[in-house]
């Protein structure tokens, strides 16, 4: 398989840093095997940063299975978090797709960041979000449109850096040419609704026009967190 990728980040129009990160930082052609990842640090300013940033170094520099390398990033990332005061309670989510020659993505997710695969005009979640509002809605007690407003949709069950033992959710997706894969942080999904994703995504035909286009969708509404997208075609 022949892979083309671009990643993009904004720190939105209300926070003053971007605690996203993400890999690779820039476009690029490959055959595979790559591995794209993002990262969505929390615990304030620095904190976040770190977080994430470490995150996104520790998932990158090994070739372990992609699940046992966000389990290391969790160490990481806890380790770095006792050894300062300043950085007591940051973590970061963490959702990594490993590309490989033969059209196999193998993906490791935790948190609320997410992975989406658009096959034709249809948008498919393959993550599932580690948060409050994910639990609500997966057990009937609110409705998607409630979601999109509820005041706790900003709380997360599962992260990096919260526990020494995280659950690392894993899958694997099988990719077909013209098959476009979008890893994002919540600050395009807390925006934008997937049907308008899903639209940018298949409107615009190359990766970079589409990551911006994402990136602009989500200011319009509000750019109220960082936002951070990494599109990879499959081409050949």
């Amino acid at each position: 398989m022949k892979y083309s990728w671009a990643t993009s980040t904004h720190p939105g129009l209300v926070r003053d840093s971007n605690e996203d990160s993400v890999y690779p930082e820039s476009d690029g052609t490959s055959e595979g095997p790559i591995l794209v990842a993002v990262a969505d640090g929390m615990g304030g300013h620095a904190a976040g940063e770190v977080a994430s940033r470490l995150a996104i170094e520790t998932v990158t520099s090994s070739e372990a299975p992609i699940e046992a390398r966000v389990s290391e990033a969790n160490q990481v990332v806890l380790d770095a978090a006792e050894e300062r005061a300043d950085r007591f309670g940051m973590g970061s989510t963490l959702t990594a797709g490993e590309f490989g020659p033969t059209g196999t993505l193998q993906v490791g997710h935790v948190g609320d960041s997410r992975l989406y695969l658009l096959r034709r005009s249809e948008l498919l979640q393959v993550t599932t979000d580690h948060s409050l509002v994910a639990q609500y809605l997966a057990a009937g007690a609110i409705s998607p449109e409630e979601a999109l407003n509820h005041p706790q949709r900003n709380v997360i069950t599962r992260a990096l850096g919260i526990d020494r033992d995280v659950m690392v959710d894993a899958h694997t997706v099988h990719l077909r040419v013209g098959d476009r894969v979008l890893i994002c942080s919540d600050g395009l999904t807390s925006m934008v609704p997937d049907d308008e994703v899903a639209a940018i995504l298949h409107d615009q035909p190359a990766a970079q026009a589409a990551g911006w286009a994402l990136v602009e969708a989500a200011n319009q509404a509000g750019g109220e967190d960082n936002i951070t997208v990494a599109v990879v075609d499959v081409l050949e």
